[in-house]
């Protein structure tokens, strides 16, 4: 907690100074401070209008003034990271196949499909999406793979340490992220309270990724100790609310309890619902 306590008043003074000119500095502030508004993480990116996990869709949840966009890196045969959230090409591409056991030149030669249609569009490399995001919108790695290293090295490539967290379930994966990085924002899934706890022991945390199932004031109270936030999902029957027209309802109950970041499909009505309710 020290070190995230030295990079939050390094960020507040980097504000006040008036050098935080990158709206993802000002995003990375907010997150660092528990106490702030709410966050807004776009699933797979702005999906509605452009195939999830394109550069389009990426693009798109910056434009909306999304915080946070949540995409999945995989491994190709040949050692590039690129986004695809499925364990085969067949739904979001014009191909069929595990994709990790393509190279990335077959990779390339697939075009990315939305709501059945194929576009013009491509599998984006994790340098690309990261380049795109770079300066505007922090990054949530889902990660679909073991493969960090290679991960890793991109994001030193690019330079984009600041604006990523790594997500997953798997501790292993995720201490090996630390041990290669201790500065590396990490986010670990919990399934239930006493997981939380350990998670919190063990990566020391800005955000702990929890579920509805053990979402109680004894858990947020554990998790906001630790100087971190809580990531929720809308993800199902909250967003389906949300998209009937029901906001208020489902934001209340998302937040009832303060959970600060909001993992959604509809990223844009969650947006205005928290401003027309006063939660951002």
């Amino acid at each position: 907690m020290q070190n995230r306590l030295l990079v939050f008043f390094f960020f507040f003074w980097v504000s006040c100074a008036g050098y935080a000119q990158q709206n993802a500095d000002a995003i990375r502030y907010v997150l660092l401070n528990p106490s702030g508004g709410v966050l807004v993480a776009a699933h797979r990116a702005e999906h509605h209008r452009y195939p999830e996990n394109s550069l389009k869709a990426i693009q798109a949840a910056i434009d909306l003034g999304v915080d946070i966009v949540e995409v999945d890196v995989k491994v190709s045969k040949d050692g590039v990271p690129f986004l695809m959230h499925d364990k085969s090409v067949d739904r979001t591409t014009s191909g069929k196949g595990d994709p990790e056991a393509m190279t990335w030149a077959e990779l390339q030669q697939l075009f990315l499909v939305d709501k059945g249609k194929r576009t013009s569009l491509k599998i984006p490399s994790l340098e690309e999406a990261l380049t795109v995001a770079s300066g505007k919108i922090l990054v949530d790695l889902d990660l679909k793979t073991d493969r960090i290293d290679n991960i890793l090295r991109i994001i030193r490539k690019t330079e984009t340490k600041d604006i990523v967290f790594f997500f997953d379930s798997d501790y292993t994966v995720l201490s090996a992220i630390r041990a290669a990085d201790t500065n590396f924002m990490i986010m670990p899934r919990a399934y239930r309270y006493t997981q939380a706890d350990s998670a919190i022991a063990l990566f020391d945390p800005p955000v702990v990724h929890i579920d509805d199932s053990f979402y109680t004031p004894e858990c947020i109270q554990l998790i906001k100790s630790s100087y971190a936030r809580a990531w929720i999902n809308a993800l199902g029957e909250p967003d389906e609310a949300i998209r009937n027209g029901k906001e208020k309802h489902a934001l209340k109950k998302l937040l009832k309890y303060g959970a600060s970041i909001i993992q959604t499909d509809e990223p844009q009505k969650v947006i205005q619902a928290l401003k027309e309710g006063g939660w951002r």
